[in-house]
């Protein structure tokens, strides 16, 4: 017999197929004819061994095996770089700044409602937030980067608030004259809406999201210093997408200020169209509220955790890691390949990073939905979910399950020590249903798939964060979908209703989780059967005019209060009266320059040439004097300062009768850390007690009278 060959062709194998050369075909011809047929019969069938059908067991086995490992190979390689990007983000926040992680809108939230919190707008947090973020996003987590851009923001306008900052030598002299409570305030204000108008590229819908959400004092000033802001970031974003088109920077380069352009199908509805969107808005407000629900569990259970030190935040952040890999590398193999459709104008499948249509594994011509989804950035997720021009785009199953897994991954994300976002999860699991209701009703409604995608994603938005005008002019800013506002109007409007039935939005309760004392733009019902000086919280402690420095510096070890009032007492004054009230810090510096006398006497001045206004500036994050820093000697504690030059002459004050929802009311309009409470009936002391925001907490006020709970 001639020589045996295996033969293989597109992991095709065949053996046991003889091959013959001339001399053995010439033998055959002068064979007999019995041994002719046996020939041309053992031609057509190929003779099998045993051991050749082991070996293609073997063979087939192995192919088996080397693809197995190559896809095994492949999920190591995507995991360990996601898992990588992940540890440096969580190890930034860890052990650099732990201020840094989650979105960081509910910490500017509370600064700007008057709670300084430690650390949430320092230097470091800001390196922290700006790569910590990067890290993030890179690592495949399902969070956005839109509400860590918030808090960068606010972080750079806090930083030129404070003069810039010493430790890292960026200080500037024209930046003292922001050195004072309001114009900081307005700065951080004006940082958060350039952070969201630079997200979105949405510069109105910035300006309104700082006076909806960020802001809760709103001067006619502040409005036209945000719009300014928000102009110059919108010209600046502007010049780089025009300096990176063409693939130049990555992926910023493409498109322009419209990130999801959904306006190529003209929008026209009916009333049962309508009915379809209130459905879809109350939809909307049912997963929100259950979303904000869930992520105030899973935020309860990772404070314990994190709780136990770095190591363990970078352990969780590293567990969410391998588990959104596993998902995003894993589910695209449940669905099928569809194939491309013909009358496509882009790429299909895509080759490269840019593209909807991702092959994964696919034969040519044809794409898998699901990995257009997860194997993509979330900018191209949501602009393949928006996308108007091929209705059968993705299967219905392949809806569902990328809602449901972004749906959950959305929530154990966030809370892990990572700057993270809510915006970029929302959008993405309300654009999924959304669709998914479009796809469903079909010929029934005039809509477009791609406009449903976009209503649903406003509405789980409003869902969850429970905001109206802002999220709208985002939404129409984002998509240039101007014909939709009615609609956008409408859904939001249901589902932020639909939600309030339930529960609190999603920042508001983060802020109340984390423990601020944010005080919120109405007064409680039950503090209108209270007045002022119920709620007064005591022992006061007051200082004279002119006092002993032992006095103060006592009362400052003992107490923690930042605010005391001073009154003026014989022989200064006929009576004793209300001088006005003095601040903890500028006790500590008036001690700290030592301008004692010897016997009770004013020498304001003569103070005055030792100091001057800028010494008593606002101190940035981490300085200004402490009590620490103080060195006062055995003989100087019985001498005396004269407090006068420091004291502020006007501060705001209620009589003890006024009703205790007023005074809330009038304490937070005004933006106030102290409000002194006066007697109604003279010949009493001139100040009775003073009030502070913790004196008009709920914890509080409900503590000293139970009987308000049931009317809470």
């Amino acid at each position: 017999m001639g020589e045996r060959e295996e033969v293989q062709n597109n992991n095709d194998i065949e053996i046991g197929v003889e091959r013959r050369g001339p001399s053995s075909l010439s033998s055959s011809r002068s064979a007999s004819p019995e041994s002719r047929r046996t020939t041309s019969s053992s031609l057509k069938e190929p003779l099998l061994l045993p051991h050749d059908a082991k070996r293609t067991k073997q063979i087939s086995h192995l192919a088996i095996i080397g693809a197995n490992c190559r896809y095994f190979q492949a999920f190591a390689a995507y995991a360990g770089c996601n898992m990588v990007l992940a540890i440096a983000a969580a190890g930034l926040c860890a052990y650099i700044s732990p201020a840094a992680a989650g979105s960081g809108i509910p910490e500017v939230k509370a600064y700007l409602n008057g709670i300084d919190a430690h650390s949430i707008l320092a230097p470091s947090t800001l390196f922290v937030k700006i790569f910590g973020s990067i890290f993030g996003v890179a690592a495949g987590f399902v969070v956005g980067k839109e509400g860590p851009m918030v808090h960068t923001g606010a972080c750079i306008a806090s930083l030129l608030g404070q003069g810039g900052s010493r430790k890292y030598g960026l200080t500037w002299k024209w930046l003292r004259y922001f050195k004072n409570d309001l114009d900081r305030r307005d700065l951080i204000t004006c940082g958060a809406a350039a952070g969201v108008a630079a997200a979105f590229r949405a510069p109105v819908g910035g300006v309104l999201f700082a006076l909806e959400e960020i802001a809760s004092w709103w001067r006619s000033a502040l409005l036209w210093r945000t719009f300014f802001t928000t102009a110059v970031v919108a010209v600046v974003l502007r010049t780089f997408i025009v300096f990176c088109r063409g693939g130049q920077c990555g992926l910023f380069g493409e498109g322009g200020l419209i990130m999801f352009d959904v306006n190529s199908v003209n929008p026209t509805y009916r009333i049962a169209d309508l009915l379809a969107v209130i459905v879809l808005g109350m939809i909307g407000g049912i997963f929100g509220s259950l979303y904000n629900y869930l992520v105030d569990k899973v935020l309860r259970t990772y404070s314990i955790i994190n709780e136990r030190g770095p190591v363990f935040k970078i352990l969780l952040a590293i567990i969410i890691s391998l588990l959104t890999s596993c998902c995003s590398y894993g589910l695209p193999w449940l669905s099928k390949c569809i194939p491309c459709p013909a009358s496509l104008g882009d790429q299909c499948p895509t080759v490269g990073r840019y593209g909807n249509f991702k092959s994964f594994q696919c034969p040519p011509n044809h794409y898998n939905d699901l990995a257009s989804l997860f194997m993509t950035t979330n900018d191209d997720a949501i602009r393949n979910l928006f996308s108007s021009g091929f209705d059968k785009e993705f299967q219905l199953s392949t809806l569902i399950v990328f809602f449901a897994a972004i749906y959950c991954l959305g929530i154990i994300t966030y809370g892990i020590a990572v700057p993270s976002g809510l915006f970029i999860p929302v959008i993405l699991a309300g654009a999924s249903y959304g669709r998914l209701i479009g796809t469903l009703l079909g010929s029934l409604s005039d809509l477009d798939v791609g406009f449903f995608a976009l209503l649903g994603a406003a509405s789980f938005l409003g869902g969850t964060m429970r905001m109206t005008v802002s999220l709208c002019v985002i939404l129409l800013e984002l998509t240039n979908g101007l014909l939709m506002l009615p609609l956008v109007m409408l859904v939001l409007l249901i589902s932020k209703t639909v939600a309030d039935c339930f529960n609190k939005g999603v920042y508001d309760q983060i802020v109340e989780m984390k423990g601020f004392p944010f005080l919120e733009a109405h007064a409680e019902p039950y503090m209108r059967n209270l007045i002022a000086s119920d709620v007064a919280s005591g022992p006061l402690v007051t200082f004279s005019g002119i006092e002993k420095v032992a006095n103060i510096l006592y009362a400052l070890k003992t107490t923690k209060h930042n605010g005391f009032p001073v009154i003026d007492e014989p022989p200064f004054s006929d009576a004793p009266q209300l001088c006005g009230l003095v601040l903890r810090s500028h006790l500590l510096v008036l001690l700290k320059g030592k301008k004692f006398t010897k016997q009770r006497m004013a020498i304001g001045s003569n103070m005055l040439r030792t100091f001057n206004a800028q010494d008593f500036d606002k101190a940035g994050s981490g300085k200004g004097v402490k009590l620490e820093d103080l060195d006062i000697r055995e003989e100087e504690l019985e001498m005396y300062v004269d407090l006068h030059p420091i004291v502020n002459t006007s501060p705001y004050a209620v009589v003890e009768t006024m009703s205790l929802a007023k005074a809330a009311v009038l304490f937070r309009q005004l933006g106030l850390r102290h409000m002194l409470v006066t007697p109604r009936m003279p010949g009493r002391p001139p100040v009775v007690g003073i009030l502070t925001r913790h004196d008009f907490m709920s914890e509080h006020v409900l503590g000293l009278y139970p009987q308000f709970q049931t009317k809470k």
